[in-house]
């Protein structure tokens, strides 16, 4: 059983037992969090989309509140002297899927 559940603005293919990383969320490590919005289910061939799917409940559990890799942006213009150096470090949450009811 597999659902598409969208969180944070992106969309998410999520299974039992899955670990996700997704946008950051206001939670403590250990939070069972429920992602609401949901756009379709496949129970074995059962196929749940749009308003059918409304019913259906997605648990998750937060594992790690995280921050992704530095990404280093360099910007230069020729001939003008311009250099400049940036990085970013993108905050996520560790999401396991606990349970998908429905």
């Amino acid at each position: 059983m597999y659902a598409i559940v969208e969180c944070g603005g992106k969309q998410y293919k999520v299974e039992k037992d899955m670990l996700v990383k997704v946008e950051k969320i206001d939670a403590e490590i250990g939070d069972v969090v429920e992602l609401k919005t949901l756009m379709l289910v496949d129970d074995n061939g059962n196929v749940k989309a749009g308003a059918d799917a409304n019913g259906v409940k997605v648990s998750a559990k937060v594992n790690a509140q995280d921050k992704f890799p530095k990404v280093y942006v360099f910007h230069y213009k020729a001939k003008k002297n311009i250099r400049k150096r940036q990085g970013h470090r993108q905050p996520y949450t560790e999401l396991k899927i606990v349970s998908i009811e429905g």
